[in-house]
């Protein structure tokens, strides 16, 4: 099912190709062999006669009247239409003192896991069961649809996710492939097996960003932003997948970021193209509107010849502001921004980057240094915003040995939920980790959930966990009372252990409480045998983190090469469970983002052919293209989940890119370069630098 406004154009999306193929990647036939050369060589016998027809891949070309359609079903190839308007916009540019405008471009992005997408489907004729292997970020979800696809009821139909080996957002997704092998076990009464090769993830597993935006900014002589008018064209592909529609949604929530920006117009166009859908990529809509308006306060910074630091200085939100409704109607949980701007110009020492920049280049060799404040809307629910959901679920069992299993709805795949969540049970009882069994991605073992995407596992999974984690707290206490003969509200749980406030000796162990609750002759009254207890948890807000990032870079002039001499980044996520899965968080996001900024695009032609359709040809970056990341944190919690965290998944994702830009541009400054589309590739960088461009 595709969240939808009354108004959105929603095309049929068969798993096969129906008479026309609408993106080089779009099945049209399906062979099941034995082994996979058998299967090479049927497919190589089936023959195909194709009509060529016009393409359309430009998003400014798509929209005007007379384009190619996409689907000749509808009257033309906007998929739906978003807009908001606060405050009196109008009369803010007309008193502007300063107007900045600029048309930038966040390119096309695979998302480039690992493991490309594998499924394994098994059918079994006697029981009716469907049991389906899936590197699926969302088992839950996947499971009703499969239902709902291949007409079997959900209570016959198990999803299994295994170890992913990354996901990014592109798993967060139902494809033709999981119903397709679903389908073809169940004819044939065989398990059936599909793995996609590098090619075919390129072509078929949605991809991340595809927007241009137009802007434009107002704002007083003094660098006092007073109001943005906004255009943004969405490209969603060829059909609209789980996530197509909101992800430019999300970028539309966050165009005002950081600042305190108190009048805007916006309006999202999602445009249908021949090219694979786009999706959920690892920030999803917030890294576009991040690098948007990072963009326009350093063009700000330049028109009025500030500093960069100075102009969001005079723009931040003020602490005392907060909660915060921000122009796109967002209310800001809570934030405390100069703290973190503080400790990264520190760290960074950017007054001395900005003393040694005076001398001018060296031999060639131009520094910049750019910086990026930012923050994001995740932790998604509430369930009012997610049409599938946005609770999470969580229970919490002992067993008769004493040891505990935490079953989770959310989905972790190389988050490290298994050891962060294992560490809030383990902290709350005052037991050994080694205790405690954390069970996930499988729906017959755990009932119920949403998945895993969007920063929300910790936010909302952990905060399912912890509630049930409170519950099975009150009901030892209940039972250590009635073996104590004790009064209940005057224990405590912590420890390995329920005892008597102010009377540490006083006590009695988890291994006599769990015995008893379990034995069932000598319960209290009115108390059920067992010791277990579940939860959902239903956010009632979005979260949002923030941070502070900066870059040094150098620029060679003789090759337009990119050196990232130093990255600092300084987060706020609210409470830290474990510092270093954060540190790792923050580490995989900014090598993403880097490499939006410097390397990566998904290249069509005009014919709609893929021409970065390979790693040959499709530049992700390397471990020796990374600086040293240089990490901090300050903790603002949150005050609206029992954790007070925030999420952090998507972090580094989102700051990177505006903070690399900015850095380059800031080097090509004395060549008066205002403004370079991404990616900045050496090629681009050189012909600047060199009067060729």
């Amino acid at each position: 099912t595709v969240p939808a406004t009354p108004d959105t154009k929603l095309p049929p999306h068969p798993p096969l190709a129906k008479g026309k193929v609408r993106h080089v990647g779009d099945p049209i036939a399906l062979v099941v062999a034995e082994d996979r050369y058998i299967a090479r060589d049927a497919v190589d016998l089936i023959e195909v006669e194709f009509e060529e027809l016009p393409a359309v891949t430009d998003l400014e070309e798509a929209i005007k009247p007379g384009s190619t359609r996409v689907h000749d079903e509808f009257d033309d190839n906007i998929t739906y239409y978003w807009t908001l308007a606060t405050g009196e916009v109008e009369e803010a540019f007309q008193k502007a003192e300063v107007v900045v405008k600029q048309r930038m471009v966040s390119q096309r992005l695979m998302g480039t896991p690992l493991e490309t997408r594998a499924v394994l489907a098994d059918f079994q004729r006697g029981e009716g069961q469907l049991t389906l292997w899936s590197s699926t970020q969302i088992p839950h979800l996947l499971k009703p649809n499969l239902s709902g696809l291949l007409g079997i009821p959900e209570t016959l139909v198990r999803v299994i996710a295994p170890e992913v080996g990354g996901g990014f957002g592109v798993k967060a997704e139902v494809y033709s492939e999981e119903a397709l092998c679903g389908a073809m076990a169940r004819k044939l009464g065989r398990p059936v097996k599909y793995t996609e090769t590098r090619q075919e993830n390129f072509q078929a597993t949605v991809q991340g960003r595809g927007q241009i935006g137009f802007f434009e900014l107002a704002a007083t002589k003094e660098g006092k932003v007073t109001g943005l008018r906004v255009k943004i064209l969405a490209d969603i592909g060829a059909y609209c997948q789980l996530f197509s529609n909101i992800v430019p949604t999300l970028s539309g929530l966050m165009l005002t970021g950081v600042y305190d920006i108190p009048t805007i117009t916006a309006e999202i166009f999602g445009i249908f193209t021949n090219k694979t859908a786009t999706g959920a990529y690892r920030g999803a809509g917030r890294p576009e509107a991040t690098y948007y308006i990072e963009r326009m306060m350093d063009l700000l910074a330049n028109e009025l010849k500030l500093d960069p630091v100075e102009v969001r200085r005079r723009n931040l939100i003020p602490t005392e502001k907060f909660p915060y409704t921000t122009a796109c109607g967002m209310v800001y949980d809570s934030g405390n921004y100069l703290p973190a701007l503080d400790k990264a110009l520190e760290m960074a020492e950017y007054d001395k980057v900005r003393e040694q920049q005076k001398s001018g280049p060296q031999n060639g060799i131009y520094t910049g240094i750019g910086v990026s404040t930012w923050t994001e809307i995740c932790g998604f629910g509430p369930s009012a915003a997610l049409p599938a959901g946005g609770w999470e679920f969580g229970k919490v069992t002992f067993d008769r040995t004493g040891m505990i299993t935490v079953q989770t709805g959310a989905s972790p795949h190389g988050q490290g939920q298994e050891t962060s969540f294992a560490q809030i049970v383990a902290d709350e009882f005052g037991v050994p980790m080694d205790t405690i069994k954390v069970v996930h991605g499988d729906t017959d073992k755990v009932p119920h959930g949403v998945g895993t995407f969007g920063s929300r596992a910790t936010v909302v999974g952990g905060a399912a966990i912890i509630m049930s984690v409170n519950k099975v707290k009150e009901k030892m206490k209940r039972f250590a009372a009635h073996l104590m003969d004790a009064n209940e509200a005057d224990l405590e749980v912590s420890n390995g252990k329920v005892w008597v406030k102010g009377s540490p000796d006083s006590s009695i162990g988890f291994a006599e409480i769990v015995g008893a609750a379990y034995n069932a002759t000598n319960l209290p009254p009115d108390t059920e045998p067992g010791l277990d207890a579940t939860s959902y948890f239903e956010p009632p807000n979005f979260t949002f983190p923030f941070g502070v990032h900066i870059a040094v870079v150098e620029v060679d002039s003789s090759t337009g090469e990119v050196t990232i001499k130093r990255y600092v980044g300084v987060d706020d996520c609210g409470t830290i469970i474990n510092p270093l899965l954060v540190d790792g968080q923050i580490h995989g996001g900014v090598a993403q983002g880097i490499g939006q900024a410097l390397y990566e695009e998904v290249v069509h032609d005009e014919q709609g052919q893929l021409i970065s359709g390979s790693l040959m040809d499709y530049a992700i970056p390397h471990a020796e293209n990374m600086p040293w990341f240089e990490t901090a944190n300050t903790v603002t919690p949150n005050p609206l989940n029992p954790l007070g965290a925030k999420g952090i998944g998507e972090a580094g994702t989102i700051a990177a890119t505006p903070t690399v830009v900015s850095a380059v541009l800031d080097a090509l400054k004395s060549f008066g370069v205002t403004h370079i589309d991404m990616p900045l590739k050496a090629e681009k960088l050189w012909a600047v630098m060199n009067g060729q461009g």
